[in-house]
């Protein structure tokens, strides 16, 4: 059991994209430890699917709200329906989000918005919108969901690259501000790993080493427990994401173009 996640034995946790992957792995194990969800992700079925089992297999508490996350001012309705449904959130876990692999123009531009909105906006939001209640307590959890891609840029994968960079830079820097608040932020990079995010991205990803979603999940529950603001999950992955500060800049775009460059599938 983790020592740190032990204190928000019934608590409530909101996970954002909790109807699959890593998000649903992310609902079994805090429920597994007595604490209460809140699940939200545009798949009602699986998300009502996932209530019902949590509930009857750890006895606790599952609310779901069903909403897209990628819309404009969706953030807002989320923290109004958990205030209208009087439920206080001490763990949030901004998980959802999506990419895509190709050629910049060969994607929509509404398609980049949705993608910004969902990994960038809502994340911010929520964070804004959650964090004064966990600082009037002084006792909190805040856990945002970035990738191995936010440590270098990413050609083919440039919108979602960037967001993801925004998401590492931005909770390392609520660590820091917030360092003696009693509430914990924890950015989460994981790289290949075993859901569908690869179907939705249009990727490629045969031959490459994946994690499981049970990997991602151990490992936060590591780092929560060692005060770290920042998990890189895997060795291989660590090692990675550390060349952007031995190559120079121009080597590390021209290395990681042509290891993308035959990974994107033709939309035609």
């Amino acid at each position: 059991m983790s020592a740190h996640l032990s204190k928000f034995k019934n608590s409530t946790a909101l996970i954002t994209g909790a109807s699959s992957g890593i998000g649903k792995a992310y609902a079994q194990k805090l429920a597994s430890l007595g604490i209460h969800l809140i699940l939200t992700a545009r798949s009602e079925q699986k998300l009502n699917d996932l209530a019902d089992e949590l509930r009857k297999k750890y006895n606790v508490n599952v609310e779901v709200i069903v909403l897209d996350l990628a819309q404009p001012n969706s953030a807002q309705s989320l923290f109004d329906e958990v205030q209208t449904r009087k439920l206080s959130v001490e763990i949030l876990i901004n998980n959802a989000g999506f990419g895509k692999w190709t050629k910049f123009l060969d994607q929509s531009a509404s398609t980049y918005q949705e993608m910004i909105t969902l990994n960038i906006s809502s994340v911010t939001s929520l964070c804004y919108l959650f964090l004064p209640h966990m600082l009037a307590n002084k006792k909190g959890i805040m856990i945002n969901i970035s990738s191995t891609g936010a440590f270098q840029p990413l050609p083919y994968i440039a919108v979602y690259g960037a967001s993801k960079s925004y998401v590492l830079q931005f909770t390392e820097a609520l660590a820091g501000e917030y360092a003696s608040s009693g509430v914990k932020f924890l950015a989460v990079c994981p790289g290949n790993t075993e859901t569908n995010f690869t179907q939705v991205a249009n990727a490629d990803t045969s031959g490459m080493k994946s994690s499981t979603v049970d990997d991602v999940v151990s490992a936060t529950v590591t780092a929560l427990d060692k005060n770290k603001p920042t998990l890189v999950v895997g060795c291989s992955n660590y090692l990675t994401s550390q060349l952007p500060r031995i190559l120079s800049r121009k080597k590390m775009i021209n290395l990681v173009e042509g290891m993308l460059r035959t990974r994107v599938i033709d939309p035609s």
